[in-house]
């Protein structure tokens, strides 16, 4: 079974689209997104730096629509199952057909001004990985310093949020083991700082068209298979506040026996966290077109 995968925020790097643009599928793709989200894409994707691309409203929506742009360059694909980190998992809906492709990237764009607003009104906030240590003394600290485990990427990877002063605070004092990276982040995402973000979500998200997907859609909620087009919406609008469990879609896929996996563009971090978590399971990341045939050998293989 051929898994197809979606990343999340952090992935975007400066010019990551401009290989992708000698390809007419693309270029097509990325001028329809800009047009639904109001940004120039291309120029985002090319020429801008790495500072403007950070700011999350504009790096939601680069992100789902590079996605999405990608998949147009595979052809006629279909995944045994789809799953998105965090953000990609917009990119996600959309491959699975519970959203147009537009919407979804318009629906981000949304979601990347309310998450921003979010940021700015909470105060001072912001996320660190958390890379090794014993699970349960990771967690302990973490509640000792009020933080949030707003992403269980597994792999031995956890993503703390919270206020900077308690991020601060976990970096001087780390779990036994552990090495803690903050994050350049606008702020906690995925916790309760985020909650104020969610009522625009919703309002943008209900005057959208949604259907039941035509793959098994994974949930970051839980890991857990979505089969409905209403679900797969709530879900994602919730998402915006609550933790992303990365960890149980790796479990739930192989759990539906994966054989293959394939991340869209801008590639690399995912397929990095199966390696570790989902050893033996062969991956493609899409980084340049010149992943485009391996991916096609993987998927012709994988069946």
């Amino acid at each position: 079974m051929l898994a197809i995968v979606c990343p999340g925020q952090g992935a975007q790097s400066p010019g990551m689209l401009t290989p992708w643009l000698e390809l007419d599928d693309v270029r097509t793709a990325i001028a329809e997104y800009s047009e639904a989200s109001g940004l120039d894409l291309a120029t985002l994707g090319t020429t801008a730096d790495a500072d403007t691309i950070r700011d999350t409203a504009v790096a939601q929506p680069l992100l789902v629509a590079t996605a999405l742009a990608t998949y147009s360059a595979l052809g006629s694909i279909t995944p045994g199952v789809v799953a998105g980190h965090s953000v990609g998992e917009f990119a996600a809906a959309a491959v699975a057909r519970v959203l147009a492709r537009k919407d979804a990237v318009s629906l981000v764009r949304t979601r990347g001004f309310a998450m921003a607003h979010a940021a700015a009104e909470a105060g001072v906030t912001s996320m660190a990985a958390v890379l090794g240590g014993v699970e349960h003394e990771v967690a302990s600290k973490l509640a000792e310093y009020g933080l949030t485990p707003a992403n269980m990427n597994g792999g031995g990877q956890v993503v703390a949020a919270g206020s900077s002063d308690a991020i601060a605070s976990l970096m001087a004092d780390p779990p036994a083991k552990a090495r803690v990276i903050e994050l350049q982040v606008a702020g906690a995402f995925h916790t309760h700082y985020m909650v104020p973000a969610v009522a625009a979500l919703e309002e943008a998200a209900s005057a959208c068209t949604r259907r039941d997907p035509d793959v098994p859609l994974l949930t970051n909620a839980d890991g857990s298979v979505v089969t409905s087009g209403d679900d797969a919406v709530a879900g994602l609008v919730a998402q915006v506040a609550r933790p992303v469990r990365w960890d149980l879609c790796m479990d739930t896929m192989l759990a539906m026996d994966v054989t293959g996996i394939i991340e869209l563009a801008p590639g690399g971090v995912l397929t990095g966290l199966a390696k570790r978590s989902m050893k033996g399971v062969p991956s493609v990341a899409l980084k340049t077109p010149d992943d485009l045939t391996a991916a096609l050998e993987l998927a012709r293989n994988t069946g």
